[in-house]
């Protein structure tokens, strides 16, 4: 037998959907003024994958951690691109589609993390900017100065990302808040944290600050760190 809806309960119905749908979206979301903070809940595996605390990173830098204020952050991509750009750490989360991916992050000091990193790709970021025929690497500079390099073919073949949460946990002043180069396949000194400028070169000779004490700049983590003589 066919059951009629009240029609005076309609009202209160519509009422516990709009209090669910709102508990579904503050499940992801928190608005603090006018910036928008991500999901904190970590998760421990992935797809059946066991997954690396984020505490079992050790806080890994040359001067210390480096806390930056969001409302003042900008990150800059220039060098040999057909614009530069100028973006806030929100328009950043906005524009370009995320990304997620188990990666093992291996350090010279011995240990190694394996996290879900998610992030946006940073051939994405190159496409907006425009790169250059005469391009072959992207040096990343962090707020500390420190700074590395990759080929662009490796970032566009390994579809590199630059993450902004690990383990579902925006990643922490400590991990390298607002943006960390997650270079898969690579020793940690090329995972290069706290970004604030992009610039994209043709100078196959940099060197970045571990090179400069000779570290490979190959940086491939199934070979050597040391320069070869």
């Amino acid at each position: 037998m066919q059951r009629n809806v009240s029609v005076k309960r309609l009202p209160f119905l519509l009422v516990i959907i709009v209090i669910v749908a709102a508990a579904a979206i503050l499940g992801y979301y928190t608005t603090v003024g006018s910036t928008t903070k991500l999901n904190t809940s970590e998760i421990t595996d992935y797809q059946g994958q066991k997954l690396s605390s984020i505490s079992d990173e050790p806080e890994v830098s040359i001067k210390g951690t480096q806390y930056i204020n969001q409302s003042t952050y900008r990150l800059v991509v220039t060098g040999l691109v057909d614009k530069n750009l100028t973006l806030t750490y929100d328009e950043v989360i906005s524009r370009y589609t995320a990304y997620e991916k188990v990666v093992t992050l291996n350090c010279v000091e011995g240990w190694s993390v394996t996290m879900l990193w998610q992030g946006f790709l940073i051939k994405d970021l190159l496409a907006d900017a425009g790169v250059k025929s005469n391009a072959t690497i992207v040096i990343f500079y962090g707020y500390d100065n420190y700074s590395d390099s990759l080929p662009i073919d490796y970032i566009n073949s390994n579809n590199i990302m630059i993450a902004y949460k690990m383990n579902n946990v925006t990643i922490s002043p400590e991990n390298g808040w607002p943006f960390q180069v997650v270079a898969e396949g690579k020793w940690g000194y090329k995972w290069v944290k706290w970004i604030t400028k992009i610039e994209v070169s043709n100078n196959t000779d940099f060197k970045g600050y571990w090179e400069q004490n000779g570290y490979s700049i190959n940086g491939d983590s199934n070979q050597s760190y040391i320069a070869s003589p």
